[in-house]
């Protein structure tokens, strides 16, 4: 069994929830697991689960953001992409944002930007800087972007929480350069807060906020 979790983006500027990331998990034994394979669920299940979490949460009357995960290999489906295409149809006017959670190739980014931007749809850059969704991966591809997302809890993770002032003043930077909206997630507590506010970062998302939970 598969089911989205969604966490809670904020706009910091007038406490309002921004949208929700949608995250999938599977069952395993009663527990709630990142499944091993993201594809070993048919595309159609899982917009058919993003339509209904839609649906629930009224994010057309909202005015909020639903935003949704894709590998590199999903994202170079066209299949995929039709499915896409398809559940923004379904879900519109509600906005749909795809989070690109490996770094394609120049010509493969054009053909996605170039194909989602018709329909409306924002493509984000997911946890830069870390991943494989490093400078040197990224640098080309951020003007056919829309947002890009810092994950702060990427570097807790690996042991360099120190690195992530300078890490995250890098990241602004460019996401001033090329025009981008900016998410920070891993926002855990009060002093992540003065954080944001220090890079002028509204939209912001982590456990501060609320854990991925069942909608």
């Amino acid at each position: 069994m598969y089911k989205f979790f969604a966490q809670p983006q904020v706009n910091e500027e007038n406490n309002s929830i921004f949208g929700y990331e949608l995250l999938l998990r599977t069952d395993d034994n009663g527990s709630w697991k990142l499944p091993k394979d993201f594809t070993a669920i048919s595309i159609a299940d899982q917009t058919k689960l993003l339509e209904q979490i839609a649906v629930k949460l009224n994010t057309a009357l909202h005015d909020v953001v639903l935003a949704f995960n894709l590998n590199q290999k999903q994202a170079n489906d066209p299949l995929t992409l039709g499915a896409i295409i398809t559940l923004k149809k379904r879900i519109d006017p509600a906005a749909l944002t795809i989070e690109l959670t490996e770094a394609p190739t120049l010509s493969e980014m054009k053909e996605i930007s170039t194909l989602l931007h018709q329909y409306n749809i924002d493509v984000v850059l997911d946890d830069v800087g870390t991943g494989s969704n490093t400078y040197d991966n990224v640098i080309n591809l951020l003007p056919y972007v829309d947002q890009i997302k810092f994950a702060m809890q990427n570097l807790r993770m690996s042991g360099n929480a120190e690195e992530i002032p300078e890490c995250l003043s890098f990241w602004v930077d460019m996401a001033q350069k090329y025009r981008l909206e900016i998410v920070l997630e891993g926002v855990e507590d009060k002093a992540d807060q003065v954080l944001a506010k220090k890079f002028g970062i509204s939209i912001q998302q982590g456990y501060l906020y609320g854990k991925p939970a069942l909608i």
